[in-house]
């Protein structure tokens, strides 16, 4: 695959990045810490590579394709060949959520904790005609541009839906008619949503309309853990996440993620880590490199 320039809308108000097409043929972008404010596709074409995200790690192998939300942070490593396409969008230039009754994405594509981000894509071509006619169309400048990217994005999200579905199909298939899916997908969107504000496990269940017992037994029937198992890990994904990422203090993550309390965060912590938040930090965190 050629390598080529990249093709960038900027939002005129917020100077912010709206939408972006580029080529690559090696991890040159993506070889440092990423941790962006849109969302991010990336096409793996050819080769293959570590991929470093949340704290895991993942042998990615072409063909594949990686879905990332905003300011999920991740890596590709070392690598003596990879080619392929990534696509960047703003949440302001399509969001996801509003559009959710058109592209189920949310939950499947993006935002969802319980699965690594990627999956494997056996024809690529049609992906890659896609990318090459939204690029032609941000060098046109045309009449209702945007609208008419928002409809090729709909198209090629369906598209990589279709694909990971189809490798799922007892998970997805039919998601939206399975009403255990379906509750089961709204505790999830919930727990993206509320996980700063609500800590426990009756908080869902009201939020969801069902009894606490009716609940808990279909999220560990589906999941193999408790509600509570659920939210603690998203909890702790972003703890994490700031303590590796950010010079806040302790404190200051606390009262981010719902906790007025910052013994009491740092002994969920600890309980939930196996050590407490300050040694997390010293022991895998970037802030100390902030702070020099």
């Amino acid at each position: 695959m050629e390598e080529q320039s990249a093709y960038t809308l900027i939002d005129r108000q917020s100077g912010e990045l709206a939408f972006k097409i580029f080529s690559f043929e090696n991890n040159h972008h993506f070889d440092h810490l990423q941790r962006h404010n849109y969302y991010s596709i990336i096409l793996m074409v050819e080769g293959e590579t570590l991929l470093n995200v949340d704290f895991g790690n993942y042998p990615l192998i072409a063909p594949s394709i990686l879905c990332l939300s905003p300011y999920q942070p991740y890596l590709l490593g070392a690598s003596p060949y990879i080619s392929g396409m990534a696509l960047n969008f703003h949440p302001d230039f399509f969001c996801t959520y509003k559009h959710q009754h058109e592209v189920a994405s949310e939950g499947v594509l993006f935002h969802n904790i319980y699965e690594p981000p990627f999956f494997a894509a056996e024809n690529t071509e049609p992906l890659v005609a896609l990318l090459r006619q939204m690029q032609k169309e941000i060098q046109q400048e045309e009449l209702a541009q945007h609208e008419l990217l928002v409809s090729y994005l709909k198209v090629f999200l369906i598209y990589i839906l279709r694909i990971k579905v189809a490798q799922s199909p007892i998970v997805y298939q039919k998601k939206l008619e399975n009403t255990k899916t379906t509750i089961l997908q709204n505790l999830t969107d919930s727990i993206e949503k509320y996980y700063r504000e609500k800590h426990s496990a009756s908080e869902y269940a009201q939020l969801l309309n069902i009894s606490a017992n009716a609940l808990a037994k279909l999220v560990k029937g589906h999941f193999g853990k408790t509600l509570t198992d659920l939210i603690a890990q998203r909890i702790m994904t972003e703890a994490k996440r700031e303590l590796y990422l950010t010079s806040k203090s302790v404190k200051e993550i606390a009262y981010q993620l719902g906790y007025k309390d910052e013994y009491y965060f740092s002994r969920f912590f600890k309980k939930q880590a196996g050590i407490p938040p300050n040694l997390y930090r010293t022991t895998v965190g970037f802030a100390k490199q902030e702070m020099l």
